[in-house]
């Protein structure tokens, strides 16, 4: 039996700010977009419990809510919202063919991709668990609800390094675990984490358990070298071991970075292909913020825009 086709003429693949923007001017425009979100409608704000500099929330707003009214808009003027995964493409021709669910074909004229990316976790229950109490993997996101406290960070990048200095400068002491006896992360991160008085490197180490039922209270770390476990009494837990963005359905097709984020054209969300725009953290390896996602699905439906008009399709 063959599989359904749908002709459309601008499919958004994955929701988040990204995503939910880049609808709002699609569907604005008379793009007449048709979103799949994802099995994660929402993106990663929907695992954030309060989102405080987001412009427009002066009391904040949790992240579920959040996208809820962002997809509210999306709906208000027109698009197409539908629960689904984008499980292969072909970007062959100007026809741009996307399978959903193994079950559903699309061709559509422009694709803008909106998939984001996903924080790496350290994979204990205890962090799964406490995920959104006190457990984050955005320190720039939810630094602030730690003020004067002690928290930890784990990693050894330039991000984890980046993310511990901003920390101390909230947060009274910054335990940062390092898994080796050495960081990854540039010299100049390295000087600017060890010359912060209110960090302290725990080298050689990993952690155990994060401790705590209902909110972290505490952490458990195991030193490789001592073969000491030794108790933190912490408030708040980051993880800053990386992210992975959600592109690996492209990747015979789009221009992808080392890390497998789309590259684009500086300045625009073009990718390789024609047609196809890539916005969001899938993207986006610098900022990772939900307001300059939403700036870049603004630029990816524009751009889907002119891409139709100079086609003659719009």
């Amino acid at each position: 039996m063959s599989t359904p086709v749908e002709k459309v003429s601008c499919l958004i693949i994955g929701s988040g700010p990204a995503g939910y923007t880049a609808a709002i001017y699609a569907a604005r425009a008379a793009l007449k977009p048709v979103m799949y979100t994802g099995m994660q409608p929402g993106g990663q704000l929907t695992t954030t419990t309060e989102v405080e500099n987001y412009p427009g929330y002066p009391k904040g707003i949790d992240g579920p809510r959040m996208m809820d009214d962002f997809k509210a808009q999306a709906e208000r003027f027109g698009t197409d919202i539908r629960f689904g995964y984008v499980s292969k493409v072909d970007f062959t021709g100007p026809v741009h063919k996307v399978w959903v669910d193994e079950s559903t074909e699309i061709h559509a004229d422009s694709v803008i991709i909106a998939t984001g990316a996903s924080a790496k976790w350290l994979g204990l229950p205890s962090e799964e668990k406490l995920n959104g109490f006190g457990v984050s993997a955005c320190a720039v996101c939810d630094g602030f609800f730690f003020k004067g406290q002690d928290v930890v960070i784990v990693g050894a990048g330039d991000t984890a390094a980046e993310e511990a200095t901003y920390l101390a400068k909230l947060c009274k002491k910054v335990y940062m675990i390092v898994r080796r006896s050495e960081m990854r992360a540039s010299k100049a991160m390295q000087d600017r984490v060890l010359n912060t008085p209110n960090i302290e490197v725990l080298w050689d180490s990993e952690t155990k358990e994060i401790l705590g039922d209902k909110s972290v209270n505490g952490a458990l770390v195991y030193n490789s070298k001592t073969k000491q476990e030794r108790t933190l009494h912490v408030t708040g837990f980051f993880v800053a071991i990386g992210h992975k963005p959600n592109t690996d359905v492209f990747k015979n097709w789009l221009t992808l970075d080392e890390s497998g984020y789309i590259k684009t054209t500086p300045g625009t969300s073009k990718t390789n292909i024609k047609g196809v725009f890539a916005v969001g953290d899938a993207q986006d390896k610098v900022y990772r913020q939900a307001v300059t996602a939403a700036g870049s699905g603004c630029m990816g439906a524009l751009d889907a825009e002119r891409y139709l008009s100079e086609m003659g399709i719009h």
